[in-house]
């Protein structure tokens, strides 16, 4: 189950979604939304109203070094947009640490 769900996604996007119930998560790209909403039900203990995926395809980099013009691809990612019975939340950005 743990491993179905990768990080959050902290973005602006990301963070104007929250005051909807909606939160986006970077997911295995071979994970399905079933699965999926297993990993969130059981890690947060919430009810997931809808899951959205979209699959990202890697980009093409180069460098530019002393033997030549070096190419390559970055990985596929996944990320998953997760709605959320109203009234539910996540806390995504409370981090382990002591406050000071």
């Amino acid at each position: 189950m743990i491993t179905v769900l990768r990080r959050p996604i902290i973005t602006e996007k990301a963070s104007k979604l929250n005051a909807a119930s909606q939160y986006v998560f970077e997911v295995d790209p071979n994970a399905n939304k079933i699965q999926i909403r297993e990993a969130v039900q059981t890690m947060f203990e919430v009810d997931v109203v809808s899951i959205r995926t979209v699959r990202l395809k890697g980009k093409v980099r180069r460098r530019f070094t002393r033997k030549g013009i070096q190419q390559g691809r970055t990985n596929l990612k996944k990320k998953a947009y997760i709605t959320l019975k109203e009234g539910q939340t996540i806390d995504i950005v409370a981090g382990e640490g002591g406050e000071e």
